[in-house]
């Protein structure tokens, strides 16, 4: 009988094992590089869960407060998750900082490292200063924030020479409520670069599709606004797909265009040009353009109709006028918002040849 109850039990420990948790890492290390000082910065981890049974985290724990860890709490038998950590950036210097992660997957923590150095400066920007704004040079002068869901904090960087003989203290002048700007450093020796990081809080914007702005790059603080210290801003806002179900998915426009890039050809002395795209649907419900912008002056748009049923289609109208496309400073194109959740924005590009 004994004999028995010991057999038995073996038989139940090994089924346990056959059902126990293991959690496999792709790389528990992560250097992210340079780090802008108080730019904060994540790290993205790759696991899977090569158990049969639902892997449950009950804690992921950071070694010091600047870290924040972002994990799901349950994950199915087989499959793959991410958990990521964010690190504040508040201390210049080489950093390694450390998640450990508990959960009925391991005995042991599993330990996560996220390493790199926070700096004052980038200096390994490899690019070139080709706009000059003053005494300044930046290395863009159209900065664009892409594929923008409300509640997102996007960041995007300017890169800075000075070119003159004397310090300067870059300042962005007429800055809308949702922009904000850092410097790093905040003065820039002569013949130093610098960079700026623009942030842009996405719950101060409330209309879908295309905002644009344009802000102006300073020497010093009360230097004067002019043209030639102009950056143009722009963001693309887009509608929320996330808590559609499965069926709403499936029975959803689907919008198709005959081009995605029209090539209006050359103007040859002519005033202006024009052209058509063909917009049909080939989903199952109406399709909207909720929305019909352009990113540059220099065009005209025109719809013959805003909501295309299942099968049928719409003409997009463009034209093109020589006197504005010659002074317009980026590519020509069109946006369009629609209700399509696999193409709530549609970008068309305009081809002309001054």
């Amino acid at each position: 009988m004994k004999n028995k109850i010991i057999i038995s039990t073996m038989f139940l420990l090994a089924a346990l094992d056959v059902n126990a948790q293991k959690i496999s890492v792709e790389n528990n290390v992560i250097n992210v590089g340079q780090v802008l000082y108080r730019v904060p910065v994540k790290a993205e981890f790759k696991l899977k869960n090569k158990g049969l049974r639902s892997l449950h985290i009950q804690d992921v724990e950071t070694s010091c407060g600047c870290t924040t860890a972002d994990y799901p709490k349950t994950v199915g038998g087989g499959n793959e998750f991410a958990i990521s950590g964010e690190y504040n950036a508040e201390t210049l210097g080489h950093f390694q900082k450390m998640l450990c992660v508990y959960s009925n997957g391991s005995k042991k923590p599993v330990v996560l490292t996220i390493k790199g150095v926070v700096v004052s400066e980038l200096r390994s920007f490899s690019g070139e200063y080709s706009y000059t704004l003053g005494n300044l040079k930046t290395d863009v002068h159209n900065v664009e924030f892409d594929n923008v869901n409300i509640g997102d904090n996007p960041k995007q960087k300017i890169y800075i020479l000075n070119t003159s003989e004397e310090t300067a203290e870059p300042v962005f002048m007429h800055l809308p409520n949702y922009l904000e700007v850092e410097m790093y450093p905040a003065k820039i020796a002569p013949h130093h670069t610098g960079v700026a990081v623009l942030s842009l809080d996405s719950k101060k914007l409330h209309d879908l599709g295309l905002n644009q702005t344009d802000i102006y790059l300073g020497f010093a603080p009360g230097d004067k606004v002019a043209d030639e210290k102009m950056i143009t801003v722009s963001s693309v806002v887009l509608p929320a797909f996330q808590n559609l179900t499965a069926k709403e998915v499936a029975d959803a426009p689907k919008i198709k265009l005959s081009t995605d890039l029209l090539d209006l050809g050359s103007f040859n002395g002519k005033n202006k040009l024009k052209g058509d795209i063909e917009i049909k649907n080939e989903g199952k419900s109406v399709l909207e353009i909720r929305n019909l912008q352009m990113f540059t002056m220099g065009l005209d748009v025109s719809l013959n109709k805003t909501k295309i049923e299942p099968g049928q289609s719409a003409k997009l109208k463009i034209t093109a006028y020589a006197e504005q496309i010659k002074n317009i400073r980026s590519k020509p194109r069109v946006l369009m918002i629609t209700n399509d959740p696999s193409m709530g924005k549609v970008t068309i590009e305009i081809k002309v040849k001054k």
